[in-house]
């Protein structure tokens, strides 16, 4: 059987394994900086209660039950909702996104954050893609890449480009930061976790906020 390029870079959620970040890079013409420090100086932003009582609730359940799905109904998008109300951002959880399903970039993301106020449709700018993993967050930044370009290309096709986006890969518990510039993916070198909570919401709001301009 021919072996199709393309669907080694598809993104979908239906693929079992994630491209390597090696092989994405090269796909795309991309190179990547792994000693970067992207929050040098992080503003705490303290938690709402709601936000405070579910993970005293449901991080030990997250945790113990450890698949992706826990982790992300009861860790991730919790977190992510405490952001959005925080920020002027919109959030969207497990949306399809095909913008070129030729080149591998179709298939459905975890979330996507945009600077658009529209609640029901995606709208440019795609400012950042989270994704969910239940293993260490070095292996999924390959996929994170990959939706990064698909965001890019997105808001160029939509005449609503912004220079910089950025993307996490997170287990909950763990977060690995990366932003696109140009032609270069900027790989946090230090990884950021979910205690304090302070500290992760005031990267969280501070992304949110310089693309929001709020």
């Amino acid at each position: 059987m021919q072996h199709d390029p393309a669907k080694q870079f598809n993104y979908s959620k239906r693929k079992l394994n994630d491209p390597a970040l090696d092989e994405v890079l090269k796909k795309f013409d991309l190179r990547a900086e792994y000693d970067a420090e992207l929050f040098p100086v992080v503003v705490p932003v303290a938690p709402g209660e709601l936000l405070t009582r579910m993970l005293d609730e449901y991080a030990p359940l997250a945790l113990t039950i450890g698949t992706e799905k826990a982790r992300s109904e009861f860790l991730i998008a919790p977190i992510l909702a405490e952001m959005r109300r925080l920020t002027n951002a919109t959030l969207f959880s497990g949306i399809e996104f095909n913008v070129d399903p030729r080149r591998g970039l179709n298939g459905f993301c975890d979330f996507l954050l945009s600077r658009s106020h529209d609640p029901y449709v995606l709208q440019a700018p795609v400012f950042a893609v989270v994704e969910a993993k239940n293993e260490k967050p070095q292996h999924g930044l390959g996929q994170c890449v990959a939706e990064l370009v698909a965001a890019r290309l997105f808001n160029e096709r939509k005449e609503n480009p912004i220079p910089t986006l950025w993307g996490t890969v997170t287990m909950g518990n763990v977060w690995r930061f990366l932003k696109l510039e140009g032609n270069i993916v900027f790989v946090d070198r230090n990884e950021e976790y979910l205690q304090p909570i302070e500290r992760l919401l005031g990267i969280l709001s501070s992304i949110a906020r310089e693309t929001t301009g709020v």
